[in-house]
């Protein structure tokens, strides 16, 4: 593939988006943009949009028409000097899934939306299945845990890449999403057991467990409390490695209730501040008006947090897991520094990923799909 090549693909404009409609392309194939000038007008269920151009180049390709839905990351179209000959160009083309493939992939792996009673808690989970295959038995599910203040949509560009060949569950943690807003003691080890729980309310007794931030130091407690449980761990820039954390970030979180001050907060988390869209942050908004909600962050915060400092260590917990161990970070995290990943033992498979923030499931999404097909062995 040339390198001048900048793919258009369908942009994720909110959390819970997954698929966008192109009303009409607002620049003519072979146009010459500057980055950031407007190239398309998407829409979602919620809104429209003007996608703006990912980069500086000419428009060689328009592959969708008006009209067309495709999913998020679906490639839409392409950017090229003028000097990336035609042959580079389909040679590029000739390496992505044609836009009917990625429609049947996402209408057979299409994930059902649930809510589940686990004790006291109602919790929204979302779970994928693969398409049967009498040939290909199907291995232990992965389980996929967001971190703080997340959510289960946080996890769409990887579940739906895994959902071709895994079963998949993502849901809302206690205080976050739909899920009931009670998060009891705040703890990590309430929070792994309420985990527990709806594993086996679901019937799953070996599971690969996949954590980001908080979500990480909640697998870390599972497979603590559950070793026999949990066949691997896939840990994204996990609570409970290092010492310290962006307190702003947290603060943030808790009292920012206005876009100009919470836009600022989420852009932290990543390094690309173009993912930080205008829906992400007003759904966030609209969340934290949700009776409970604000408490339950708080709680979780005041337990796990202590200004910069981190209160728990899971480095011991971590070492005692004899199961498979990957860690990704992003070079460029501003909520939990890098460095947390000195000094772990030589048994975890650690990745820093370049140009990358708190969140490699929205920036490296590639990079993590391909993690977690090591640690469950399915590299399809």
């Amino acid at each position: 593939m040339h390198e001048g090549i900048t793919p258009v693909t369908m942009p994720k404009f909110g959390l819970a988006m997954t698929e966008g409609t192109l009303v009409g392309w607002l620049a003519e194939p072979g146009a010459t943009l500057a980055a950031g000038q407007d190239l398309a007008e998407i829409e979602t269920t919620k809104i429209t949009n003007v996608y703006e151009s990912p980069a500086a180049g000419t428009l060689r390709r328009c592959l969708a028409a008006p009209g067309d839905t495709l999913p998020v990351g679906a490639l839409i179209g392409v950017l090229a000097p003028d000097d990336v000959p035609e042959d580079a160009i389909e040679s590029y083309l000739a390496a992505w899934k044609t836009a009917p493939e990625q429609d049947m992939a996402a209408e057979t792996h299409a994930p059902e939306t649930r809510i589940v009673e686990i004790g006291d808690l109602r919790l929204r989970i979302r779970e994928s299945n693969p398409p049967a295959d009498p040939e290909t038995p199907t291995g232990a599910p992965v389980l996929l845990i967001h971190g703080f203040a997340g959510a289960l949509e946080n996890w769409t560009l990887v579940e739906n890449a895994l959902a071709a060949t895994d079963r998949v569950i993502a849901f809302d943690l206690p205080g976050h999403g739909e899920s009931s807003k009670s998060v009891g003691d705040g703890s990590i080890d309430h929070l792994a057991a309420v985990t527990a729980a709806l594993l086996a309310e679901r019937g799953i007794d070996h599971v690969h467990v996949v954590g980001h931030s908080l979500g990480g130091a909640i697998a870390i407690a599972l497979a603590a409390h559950h070793p026999a449980r949990v066949a691997s761990l896939t840990l994204i820039a996990p609570v409970g490695l290092g010492e310290t954390i962006n307190a702003a970030f947290i603060e943030g979180i808790l009292t920012a209730d206005r876009r100009r001050t919470l836009e600022p907060v989420l852009a932290m988390l990543v390094r690309n501040r173009n993912l930080i869209t205008r829906q992400m942050v007003e759904d966030m908004i609209r969340f934290k008006r949700l009776d409970g909600a604000l408490h339950g962050l708080e709680t979780l915060a005041r337990t796990n947090f202590d200004g910069t400092r981190q209160i728990h260590s899971l480095r011991g917990a971590l070492a005692g897991f004899e199961g498979r161990t990957t860690l990704l970070w992003g070079e460029d995290d501003e909520i939990l520094p890098v460095t947390a990943t000195q000094g772990l033992s030589g048994n975890i498979a650690c990745r820093i990923l370049p140009e990358t923030g708190h969140m490699p499931q929205l920036e490296q999404a590639e990079e993590v799909v391909r993690a977690i097909r090591a640690a469950t062995g399915n590299r399809s």
